[in-house]
């Protein structure tokens, strides 16, 4: 099963006590995969359509509570789940308590004027449209909200809870969505899938950690890249003056550093300064260093010069 399957999974059981939340996360189902449709005699009928069976179990659990009403089921071919409220009091009842009268774009806003309820709500837009990428592979959570305008409500209603999500769109379907892993362990805090978010928070946890001992492997590993090819260049430009000109004309603390680092061309500056007699700190070495190879330089020239 995919990780986003176990989210969902998890989602099912997770069902609010009070009726006001099972009447918000019923709104969003509603709203994602439901409909008022006319019957042969022309009655309403509530319908609602969907091809996962999680969210087919959820609707038929939800409905059951909060109205203590049994929806007819049916299968469509292999995958598409039908449920059915076909008697006239139960459709009023489900319309009066979803305030489908209210002719709301989405959903009413007094279902989700609670905290609680706005959680709830979420979830049922997540179990409905909702995916989410096995944080193995990355970090990426979508609502596919369909228009603008209801990609810009749920991009609003998800900041209530300080989330921050954008909004793009796919093939004319306009798609909320979550790139950061911190904002999606959020997200399923938010919406309740606790064993999904410790699962997600692991792996991440793992990768940040594999992610900043590789740093400082690359930052190490450049360092000694960084300090070999100094030592190189610094060992090139004493071996120039020991071949023209030889130590003899250098300062006593030139020509003592130069002969060290011709004899240890692999030890650190700090390693250096700490052989001579007196020692001295790692910049009075690589003060010494770099005046040994501007005398390099400055023959280099010279030879060029004459040449």
């Amino acid at each position: 099963m995919s990780f986003a399957g176990k989210v969902k999974e998890e989602l099912r059981e997770q069902t609010g006590k009070a009726k006001h939340c099972q009447l918000a996360e019923l709104a969003a189902l509603f709203a994602c995969c439901g409909q008022v449709v006319m019957g042969e005699d022309g009655s309403d009928i509530i319908l609602f359509t969907t091809e996962n069976l999680t969210v087919a179990k959820k609707c038929y659990i939800l409905i059951k509570k909060a109205f203590h009403i049994v929806p007819d089921l049916s299968i469509r071919g292999h995958h598409q789940y039908l449920l059915y409220l076909l008697e006239d009091h139960d459709v009023l009842a489900f319309m009066e308590a979803l305030r489908v009268f209210d002719g709301a774009y989405f959903v009413s806003e007094a279902l989700i004027q609670r905290s609680c309820c706005l959680r709830a709500f979420l979830r049922g837009l997540f179990l409905a449209i909702g995916s989410v990428t096995n944080p193995n592979s990355g970090y990426h959570l979508e609502l596919a909200a369909g228009s603008h305008d209801r990609a810009v409500q749920i991009q609003e209603m998800m900041g209530v809870f300080e989330l921050e999500a954008k909004i793009t769109e796919r093939k004319k379907n306009c798609i909320v969505y979550m790139k950061e892993g911190a904002s999606i362990v959020d997200f399923l805090n938010v919406i309740g899938a606790h064993v999904a978010l410790m699962e997600f928070e692991n792996v991440r946890i793992l990768k940040e950690m594999r992610n900043s001992i590789n740093r400082q492997v690359n930052c190490e590993t450049a360092n000694i890249k960084k300090t070999v090819s100094a030592a190189s260049r610094q060992t090139s430009d004493i071996q120039y003056i020991h071949d023209t000109i030889g130590f003899g004309t250098l300062s006593e603390n030139l020509a003592q550093i130069a002969r060290l680092r011709l004899a240890n061309p692999e030890v650190s500056l700090k390693e250096l300064g700490e052989m001579l007699n007196p020692p001295i700190g790692k910049s009075g070495v690589n003060h010494r260093l770099r005046k040994l190879s501007e005398i390099a330089e400055g023959l280099r020239r010279q030879r060029s010069t004459e040449i």
